[in-house]
């Protein structure tokens, strides 16, 4: 009789798995289709909030019925318990764990959840299925276990963005859109205030963001507004705050706590012990906690539905992935505390550089994997977007492009003028890239002639340098010589300058000589 009441083989026919919402039906129905079809790895695309975890859990339980394995693979340790919970909860309590030191390390279980950075110094189990969440995030470990594996692979990401995920990826799955998640009350519509905001006018760049360094030092000039702003606003609501480096979200902390409001800092520096303490705390409803501020160790997988304020104090030019993740963090709903809205509070310029892109993703998801790739790649510039803060026709919600995420009016184009949205192209010389595109070539031509040669025909030979680089002449719309920023130059382009000055040198000698 004891052996019976504490036999842990394990059972997975319950009936205590949660009935799928009507869009998580269709999605695990695109999958069995997906591998029908010969896709043996897929990527299942999901808003925040959109029940991914819930979709991979059951992909799982139904292999799991079968008889087969599977294991649920997270990209950080500290949302190993979070899964392991919500498993409990679904009726998948028979799993084990792989995570160094681990109460709940049991090997034997054909359910495992477990911690890529564990995989990456041990053998991985054998597995029929395998669920990688957070599958943009591509570590070496499970990149090269789906090239080896014969298992069926389900990658899951609210923004599948990454570059080279469709090398390993065959098949992409919207399950969900926002706008079809925020009509159908999943999540709940984001409010935008744009408050003072950080000045990046010719801050430094590297590939094309901008640097650690610059979004720090811009940043720290405006804390004092941060914080003021969010007392005006979002005084006592549940926060999440998003800071530069570090060093700016300890600045932010000790601002807030000398304002009266009890914060912390959560970063990849932040201690075990400590992160399990900030957390259990944070998960409350009424935690003394109102602010919790971190760079990016909480903008992905980190599930608190009663979050109603994201302030977001982190200045990108390319990566809107990142901006989505930081943003989707409050905007899940939360019947308990009656959470109607999400509030955001933009004091990095993001919800304006990224306004035309994310609408489209917002009501359209992606068409392909390769889409989002070319999204996180292109350059949102300051002088492009100057002055584009629109408030929408309809219902004055801003930022607004040309369809509103508040009120879904759509800005109508003429008959006459068909708008063809510009994409980015690459400047390669060979096979080796010299600039981002166009305008970031140009700027690095123009870095170089003002500090070499004659000044006086600086701007001509600049003209000339790009030309020979690109093949086609200075597209109109650039800006003027005298008003281009200067841009940190390439070897590539050095390279190519020197080369082109060294067949001209000859070419003159020769001429000479004749």
């Amino acid at each position: 009789m004891q052996a019976e009441i504490f036999d842990d083989t394990p059972y997975y026919a319950s009936e205590k798995f949660p009935d799928p919402r009507p869009f998580q039906v269709t999605a695990h129905e695109k999958l069995r289709e997906g591998a029908r079809a010969g896709h043996r790895a897929q990527v299942t695309m999901a808003p925040t909030g959109g029940g991914k975890t819930y979709l991979g859990l059951r992909i799982a339980y139904e292999a799991l019925k079968k008889g087969a394995s599977a294991i649920f693979v997270c990209d950080r340790i500290t949302l190993i318990n979070q899964t392991s919970a919500v498993a409990d909860r679904y009726g998948l309590s028979a799993h084990g764990v792989i995570q160094a030191n681990h109460w709940r390390v049991n090997p034997r279980m054909p359910f495992q959840i477990a911690s890529v950075q564990t995989l990456a110094r041990h053998n991985w189990p054998k597995s029929d299925v395998v669920i990688i969440d957070e599958c943009h995030c591509q570590y070496a470990a499970w990149v090269e276990h789906v090239k080896q594996t014969d298992a069926m692979v389900i990658g899951l990401s609210a923004t599948p963005f990454s570059k080279g995920l469709g090398k390993i990826f065959t098949n992409l799955v919207n399950a969900a859109t926002m706008h079809e998640l925020t009509e159908s009350g999943v999540l709940v519509p984001m409010r935008v205030l744009s408050c003072k905001q950080a000045d990046m006018t010719g801050a430094e760049t590297s590939g094309g963001e901008w640097t650690d360094r610059a979004v720090e030092e811009r940043g720290m000039e405006i804390i004092g507004d941060v914080v003021k702003e969010w007392q005006e606003h979002a005084q006592n609501r549940k926060t999440i705050i998003f800071g530069a480096t570090i060093k700016h979200c300890k600045e932010l902390c000790r601002n807030f706590i000398d304002a009266g409001v009890m914060a912390a800092v959560f970063t990849e520096k932040t201690p075990d012990a400590e992160r399990k303490q900030l957390l259990e705390e944070f998960y409350k409803p009424d935690s003394f906690i109102r602010v919790l501020i971190s760079v990016e160790a909480l903008s992905k997988g980190f599930d608190v539905p009663d979050i109603e304020c994201v302030v977001d104090c982190r200045p990108l030019r390319k990566s809107l992935s990142t901006a989505i993740q930081m943003w989707g963090r409050g905007l899940r709903s939360s019947s308990e505390t009656g959470k109607t809205k999400c509030l955001l509070l933009d004091h990095s310029g993001n919800i304006i550089r990224f306004a035309q892109d994310f609408e489209n993703i917002f009501f359209n998801g992606l068409s392909e994997l390769d889409a989002g790739e070319k999204l996180d790649k292109t350059i949102r510039r300051e002088d492009e977007i100057e002055g584009k803060e629109k408030c929408c026709p309809s219902c004055g919600h801003r930022p607004f492009a040309s369809r509103c995420i508040s009120c879904g009016f759509e800005k109508k184009q003429s008959a006459l003028i068909e708008h063809v949205p510009g994409k980015m192209q690459e400047i390669m010389i060979g096979k080796r890239k010299a600039a981002d595109d166009s305008r970031h070539l140009w700027e690095q031509v123009c870095t170089y002639t003002r500090s070499h040669g004659n000044p006086s025909t600086a701007a001509g030979r600049a003209w000339h340098i790009f030309k020979e680089i690109a093949g086609f002449p200075v597209p109109a719309g650039m800006p003027p010589f005298e008003a281009t920023p200067g841009a940190a130059i390439s070897a590539v382009v050095a390279n190519k300058i020197k080369q082109k000055q060294i067949a001209y040198a000859k070419s003159h000698y020769n001429r000479n000589v004749a």
